[in-house]
């Protein structure tokens, strides 16, 4: 048996096949680590119900066997906001009892700032130094408040790369996740070139069934939320906004440089998809979304 003080090395040898395996780079399986154990100890921590998991992780809760490299966390924060009350939860969450892992979360690391863009109430952003013996990994987690989260968030295990304890993460569901990334589709109009809201959203169409109710509550709180109007011909179902050059460029390079051969390599095509997906769902719907396949 590995002995405690040779778990780090232990540790790294064990990633870096994983690294080999997944066909993906040593320090994106790093940082992966590094937040897997930190979601860990959260779940154990007296903190547990006041950090909802949302963002790129997300897509890694529902299926690991697709990349996402991410080096770092987002939540939907519930509590007291203020910096000084993060940096202690945040302090307390890394001190947590946890199974030996090989990992020293810094607590002298922990620093906060007050963030607004990309954050439609504000937030705060943590920055935290773990270690994984000589190896240093910076940490960047953002948390979030005031969002409309519809159905009741889910309460799930976050895959493992190695044979430690599973995270118990409360998480978006999938029905707000969707309502926010076309709800910014919507509202940025055609300023924006984010194309993997766009991706995003066709790829969840194509792994997930939906139930029309629920989706239709979900674009609907959110859409009240932020105060877009969800009414109308919305302007990514233009013709205009669906046959823009520019459009079709940016998302030709987003497949190029994702190298992505699944989705339709049309901008068009992608968003009669979409159309197809989202717009029933606009209204109120009791059909059920079946992946791949279409309302029935």
């Amino acid at each position: 048996m590995t002995k405690l003080k040779n778990l780090p090395a232990s540790v790294k040898a064990r990633l870096l096949n994983v690294a080999r395996t997944r066909h993906e780079t040593f320090n994106d399986i790093l940082v992966r680590y590094c937040i897997e154990r930190l979601l860990y100890r959260l779940g154990q921590s007296k903190h547990a119900d006041r950090f909802l998991l949302k963002g790129a992780l997300l897509f890694v809760l529902w299926d690991d066997r697709v990349p996402r490299p991410t080096r770092d966390v987002d939540f939907l924060g519930f509590g007291n906001m203020e910096i000084d009350a993060i940096i202690d939860a945040f302090r307390e969450i890394i001190a947590t009892n946890a199974p030996p892992d090989g990992l020293h979360f810094e607590e002298a690391s922990v620093r906060a700032e007050e963030i607004r863009e990309g954050q439609e109430y504000g937030g705060v952003r943590i920055n935290i130094t773990a270690w994984l013996g000589k190896a240093r990994i910076p940490m960047q987690i953002d948390v979030g408040s005031g969002d409309a989260v519809t159905p009741a968030p889910e309460v799930t295990d976050f895959p493992v790369l190695l044979d430690f304890p599973p995270p118990r993460v409360r998480a978006y569901p999938i029905y707000t996740v969707v309502a926010e990334k076309f709800e910014a589709i919507v509202s940025i109009g055609p300023r924006n070139t984010r194309m993997k809201d766009f991706h995003d959203l066709w790829f969840l169409s194509r792994r997930f069934d939906f139930d029309g109710s629920m989706l239709h509550q979900a674009l609907s709180a959110t859409f009240r939320r932020r105060g877009t109007v969800m009414e109308g011909e919305l302007l990514p179902f233009t013709s205009e906004y669906v046959n823009d050059a520019a459009r079709q460029a940016q998302w030709h390079g987003f497949l190029g440089r994702n190298a992505l051969k699944t989705p339709p390599d049309q901008f068009p095509l992608l968003m009669a998809e979409l159309r197809e997906f989202v717009g029933p769902a606009l209204k109120s719907n009791n059909q059920r979304w079946y992946a791949g396949k279409g309302w029935e």
